[in-house]
């Protein structure tokens, strides 16, 4: 009958150089490696499996605690105002719902690897994990065709037809989100088969590789759009000019170029954070340090604490309803507009 294998607290598989090829404990071994500075090695009896805990799954889950504080409050302000209804707010909302989703992923998982410490747990938290990026990255990406369409057809945005389209594709990036997270609970994982595993252990190397592909085919579509909204915006920059003979500040040129503005500024956050963690995830397996996989997991995950600091601190409308939620009042300071498509 062959050995069970032992459930490993964290999502990553242990580096094979930790465990001694005489059997020892992986204790032992990182205490041989590692005897104190300065002191001679001296036999210590090393504390308890049970009260070990990695620090890299620690920053994880203060991430994750501190992406669940920001994005539910986001989450709470969009749902109670009911002037936040438009199809932007629609898909910042659902932004903000995934990358709360993806805190309280994190922190799951800490909770029950440490807890529980059971294969049902841990498919079902990475799960969670997996379902909620895939739905945070298709949100950007439903965020900058909405942007482009709010240039491109400007005088017809404001239609029925636009909701129609923003709540297909939020049924669809959901759709899509469920279906990739699901895909370790049903089968598609490497708990039978170590050598199949990915630097993300329980998914397979497959499944990894098609995550990463995908994200990079994402990013390549989201910068040629964006590339197509600079277009547009620089030819109502040009036209403005042309008939004011300057290039006057007017608040349809101004609220265009700070949505611009933004974009830019979630892309490049976005490719910054989620970059390193993909390319590292395609050329490596299970048998590269853990080390070099939470160096670059941990930033990807700052971009779920970036994206709803951009919203609060750049977008006036939701400005307006989180001083209203924490303070009960708008600052006379607070410009009054009306809230314009180009407005991200």
């Amino acid at each position: 009958m062959s050995e069970e294998v032992p459930v490993t607290p964290s999502w990553l598989t242990p580096d094979p150089s930790w465990v001694s090829s005489g059997g020892g404990s992986m204790e032992n071994a990182t205490a041989d490696a590692y005897p104190p500075v300065g002191l001679p090695p001296q036999p210590a009896v090393p504390p308890p499996a049970d009260l070990l805990v990695n620090p890299w799954d620690i920053v994880l889950c203060t991430s994750g605690t501190l992406i669940a504080c920001e994005n539910a409050l986001v989450v709470l302000v969009i749902w109670q105002n009911p002037a936040l209804r438009a199809p932007m707010f629609l898909l910042i909302g659902s932004l903000a719902l995934a990358d709360l989703l993806a805190g309280l992923g994190l922190v799951l998982h800490f909770t029950f690897a440490y807890l529980l410490r059971s294969d049902s747990a841990q498919l079902l938290t990475v799960g969670l994990v997996v379902a909620s990026f895939s739905a945070s990255v298709f949100s950007l990406l439903a965020i900058t065709i909405d942007r482009y369409l709010s240039l491109y057809y400007a005088l017809t945005y404001n239609s029925e037809r636009t909701a129609a389209f923003t709540y297909a594709m939020l049924v669809l990036l959901w759709g899509a989100s469920l279906s990739l997270g699901l895909l370790p609970v049903t089968g598609v994982n490497c708990l039978s088969q170590e050598v199949t595993c990915s630097v993300v252990r329980p998914l397979t190397k497959n499944n990894v590789a098609v995550l990463s592909v995908s994200f990079l085919l994402l990013f390549g579509l989201m910068l040629q759009l964006y590339v197509q909204i600079c277009k547009i915006v620089m030819r109502h920059a040009h036209q403005i000019a042309v008939q004011h003979h300057f290039l006057a500040a007017t608040p349809h040129y101004v609220t265009t170029r700070k949505g611009v503005s933004t974009l830019a500024i979630i892309l490049g956050t976005f490719a910054a954070c989620w970059m390193p963690f993909t390319v590292y995830s395609l050329i490596a397996d299970y048998t590269y340090p853990p080390l070099y996989t939470y160096a670059t997991l941990v930033p990807a995950t700052y971009n779920s604490v970036i994206n709803p600091v951009i919203y609060a601190f750049r977008n006036q409308e939701i400005q307006k309803a989180l001083w209203m939620v924490c303070c009960g009042c708008i600052p006379t300071t607070m410009a009054q507009r009306a809230r314009t498509p180009s407005d991200v």
